[in-house]
């Protein structure tokens, strides 16, 4: 890890927080996948057009290792990408979807919600629910079997939407068996121990978080649990949880402290502290072994519990 951190450094590139959001997404975009593992190849990638509560229609890209005529009904997981509510897209996770959905041999849909500023606080929360309840009514039509369990899952600021998402889907009634967390975002304010002792250096940085927060919320909403699922009066009843967390990210303390809330209002919590790596790890597969192992921790979770 401390080997992929130098070569970073030494490519000296411009931080991210340093460019405009466009420019930073053509940047986030070129750097995908520099790390990540060669493309799976699946037996079905398809483009989908979701419609949201506004009247728009945002992305998608569904992943399944089975052909939409092969007859078998598969589970599904929808996916949001992380980049802090700012960059990031489906193109950008492709690797990891594809590996996912090729280890755990569950479908996923990977949802291009809206970016910030353009769309600022909620717009993201209500495409990741909107998303959620589409794939939930067209599972049939979509050809994966209404009958098969369904589950939420993200990275980051999409784990943070995958968190809040189980909370929504609870309170509509919407059955989910699984909810998937690589290293959510879930605090009002970045002020853990551990947002101070890997505020530089370590991928995910201080100026980045502030400037992808002060793109994508108001500071007088922070305390709202779309945004700090952390601070949301109730978290029991939500989907069983596996959490994939990086020792040496910002974002480690307030994972953690997810997993004991959510343990202690009485959910399934399966945790993971993958050690000496740095968030964004799940997309360096090429260099970093961990990220295999967290991939195939994942799967195993999707299978137990989407299988089941």
């Amino acid at each position: 890890m401390r080997s992929v951190l130098e070569r970073m450094h030494r490519a000296r590139r411009p931080p991210l927080h340093t460019l405009s959001p466009e420019e930073a997404r053509r940047a986030y975009a070129l750097g995908a996948g520099v790390l990540e593992l060669p493309m799976p190849k699946l037996a079905r990638v398809e483009r989908l057009s979701i419609p949201t509560r506004d009247g728009q229609a945002v992305g998608a890209r569904l992943f399944s290792p089975r052909a939409a005529d092969s007859g078998v009904a598969v589970p599904t997981l929808v996916y949001f990408h992380g980049g802090g509510f700012t960059v990031g897209s489906s193109a950008t996770h492709e690797v990891l979807c594809r590996e996912l959905a090729r280890l755990s041999g569950c479908a996923l849909v990977s949802v291009d919600y809206r970016l910030a500023p353009e769309h600022r606080f909620p717009t993201a929360v209500h495409d990741a629910f909107d998303a959620l309840q589409w794939v939930h009514r067209q599972r049939d039509a979509l050809s994966l079997g209404e009958e098969m369990p369904l589950a939420v899952g993200g990275d980051s600021a999409g784990g943070t939407l995958a968190a809040v998402c189980a909370l929504l889907a609870r309170d509509a009634g919407l059955p989910l068996a699984l909810q998937l967390l690589f290293y959510p975002g879930t605090t009002a304010h970045q002020d853990t121990d551990s947002h101070r002792r890997f505020a530089h250096g370590f991928v995910l940085d201080q100026p980045s978080i502030r400037y992808f927060f002060d793109h994508y919320i108001d500071p007088s909403q922070r305390e709202h649990e779309w945004f700090a699922p952390l601070l949301a009066p109730e978290l029991e009843g939500a989907a069983p949880a596996w959490l994939g967390l990086a020792e040496c990210d910002p974002l480690v303390d307030e994972g953690v402290a997810y997993a004991d809330q959510l343990r202690m209002a009485g959910v399934a919590v399966d945790l993971e502290i993958y050690r000496g790596v740095v968030h964004e790890f799940i997309k360096m597969g090429r260099a970093i072994p961990e990220a295999r192992l967290a991939h195939a921790h994942a799967a195993a979770a999707m299978r137990r519990w989407l299988w089941a």
